[in-house]
């Protein structure tokens, strides 16, 4: 099998090749069809996250052993099972696999939220992920049925999908169905966020987004506004936009930005987190409770979630995001167009047969036109 690895942090990826894995146990061998670029993986390949005050958190300390093979937004299709995988699982079938796994056996995993396991083994990160012409889930279990998608349409909700779906989950519902939502940033991960909301109620998203290209797509996926960040008035005209803010999605994570969300917020408001930008926020404690705020950390999502999603995307087709697809043997560009912010949407790796799908994917183009 062919994968390309992080051998070293920061340095370029490297191409390897070795025997196929023969699935062992409850093992499913899938070969990939799609694997999605997500900032995840940049944080990852550069080796830390950004905690501000010139600290960092390193992938090292986190338990990330190298080399590795990146990738955790995957499509694949079935090639083999172990002898106990179950039998409704067969050569043939096309699922996405959820990477969050946890190690199992401590109260977090029994309780089903493997993706906050302290001992977690989520593919891409602690295990071999998508950036691979196969990848092996460890059980059926993590193979979530994506109906008739494209690979490349589906790959993303593993991640930038899952994110914003358990997000969007911990607003309240009369909040969502009744009040403004505004998402900072329209990256992969925020304009998934548009597309989820509107399909899930939210009658009116607002977009924060410096980049007119994505401030486009984000109006293209069904926002109402999209307001530049670096204007100066951004913030009154995210108000006249949206009225009252009761809830904020920071799709970024930057300083910046989570004060922006801050200063949004009317009392009662929500903020959640999602971005790993980084950084650091200076904050008055006082404030929280006087103007009754909450400010809520979200990361990825659990299985049932991710299951939960894919049924909503069958049921109500939620307008697809960009999506460039590009050859495997691309991965050390993709990464670095990603890092560079030439990217709208989300770029996929896909074999260099063209195996993954026969459509092809929505442009930037596209999903900006009226």
């Amino acid at each position: 099998m062919i994968s390309y690895q992080v051998t070293a942090f920061g340095e370029p990826l490297t191409r390897t090749e070795r025997p196929t894995h023969a699935p062992q146990g409850s093992e499913v061998l899938l070969r990939v069809l799609a694997a999605g670029v997500c900032h995840t993986d940049i944080h990852t390949w550069e080796g830390s996250y950004d905690l501000g005050g010139s600290q960092r958190l390193s992938m090292q300390q986190r338990g990330v052993s190298l080399p590795l093979t990146l990738g955790h937004e995957t499509v694949g299709e079935v090639v083999a099972v172990g002898p106990d995988a179950p039998g409704n699982v067969r050569p043939g079938q096309r699922y996405l696999v959820y990477p969050w796994i946890g190690c199992g056996d401590c109260k977090v995993c029994r309780r089903g939220r493997e993706n906050l396991c302290a001992s977690p083994r989520f593919l891409g990160i602690f295990r071999p992920g998508g950036y691979s012409d196969h990848i092996v889930a460890p059980h059926a279990r993590y193979l979530v049925d994506i109906g008739d998608l494209r690979p490349e349409q589906a790959a993303p909700y593993a991640c930038s999908g899952l994110t914003t779906y358990s997000a969007i989950r911990k607003i309240p519902q009369d909040v969502l169905a009744e009040e403004s939502v505004v998402v900072i940033g329209a990256g992969g991960l925020g304009l998934m966020g548009v597309t989820l909301l509107r399909a899930m109620g939210c009658g009116n998203v607002v977009v924060v987004e410096p980049d007119g290209a994505r401030r486009g797509a984000a109006l293209a996926a069904g926002a109402h506004a999209a307001i530049d960040a670096g204007a100066a008035d951004a913030a009154a005209q995210v108000r006249q936009a949206a009225g009252a803010v009761w809830a904020v999605i920071d799709c970024v994570g930057a300083a910046s930005t989570v004060q922006l969300g801050l200063d949004l917020l009317t009392k009662g408001g929500q903020l959640i987190l999602v971005g790993l930008f980084g950084g650091e926020l200076s904050l008055s404690p006082a404030l929280v409770p006087m103007r009754a705020i909450s400010i809520e950390g979200s990361y990825i999502g659990n299985l049932d979630e991710l299951k939960a999603l894919m049924a909503l995307v069958r049921e109500r087709k939620p307008i697809a995001i960009p999506t460039a697809c590009r050859c495997l043997d691309s991965a050390q560009s993709a990464l670095a167009d990603l890092a560079a912010g030439r990217v709208v949407g989300r770029l996929l790796l896909t074999p260099a047969d063209g195996t993954a799908s026969e459509a092809s994917p929505v442009t930037l183009e596209q999903a900006t036109q009226p």
